[in-house]
């Protein structure tokens, strides 16, 4: 009993840990993300507009994971996810204004590939965020909220070259995060459930740059 004992009397390391985690696992670390923050020439258009769809495509349905987390969640987690959810809607306005802005999906050989793929993601993001583990729903909202930072220096780059400013970002910071995290994950089943849902979202993620990459290359064949 012991060891879970201590591990009860932790959060202040499993909230640690889950920053470390999106660090080592999120999109700020992926080489296809970092291109597209600092690319320019030819590619740089195609690349910027196919990510903005491809984000879209996964994120810019309503109700999203932290709105379906949201709405599942114990009153100790409902609050916290309440306001993330109402702050990612004015993100997923934003996508959505961009995908318009940037124009038409670049043409690239594999749609049908890259649809299975994305439906694929939908449904892990889906199934996390309805999950009945307690803390796997609010680990994976807790990761989109910090994986999301590099993700809107994307998205403000693109909107940037069309002419315009993003709105003011208002998604809950490091500091929010690992509160709500150290509340819930005090209990052993509850952080190992929190960490697998953070590591099953950033997955999701990680899959998605992948196919970003690979289809910037299968353009490059044309």
């Amino acid at each position: 009993m012991a060891p879970d004992r201590a591990f009860e009397l932790q959060p202040e390391a499993i909230a640690r840990a889950q920053v470390q985690r999106v660090a080592a696992n999120g999109c700020g670390a992926d080489s296809h993300l970092a291109r597209l923050l600092s690319q320019n020439g030819p590619r740089c258009g195609p690349d910027l507009a196919d990510a903005v769809h491809l984000l879209c495509a996964l994120h810019g349905h309503y109700p999203g994971l932290i709105a379906v987390a949201a709405s599942q969640s114990g009153p100790d987690q409902r609050e916290w996810l309440s306001d993330a959810a109402r702050a990612f809607e004015i993100e997923r306005a934003f996508l959505l204004r961009l995908t318009t802005a940037v124009g038409p999906m670049p043409g690239t050989a594999g749609a049908a590939e890259t649809e299975a793929s994305l439906s694929a993601m939908r449904h892990a993001l889906d199934t996390l965020a309805r999950s009945e583990r307690s803390g796997c729903a609010l680990g994976a909202a807790c990761a989109l909220v910090a994986d999301w930072q590099p993700i809107r220096r994307m998205l403000d780059r693109a909107a940037s070259r069309c002419g315009f400013e993003g709105p003011q970002g208002a998604l809950p910071e490091g500091t929010s995060i690992s509160e709500v995290i150290g509340f819930a994950a005090q209990a052993p089943a509850a952080a190992r459930a929190l960490a697998f849902g953070s590591e099953q979202m950033l997955l999701q993620h990680r899959a998605l740059f992948a196919l970003l990459e690979a289809r910037s290359e299968a353009r490059e064949t044309y």
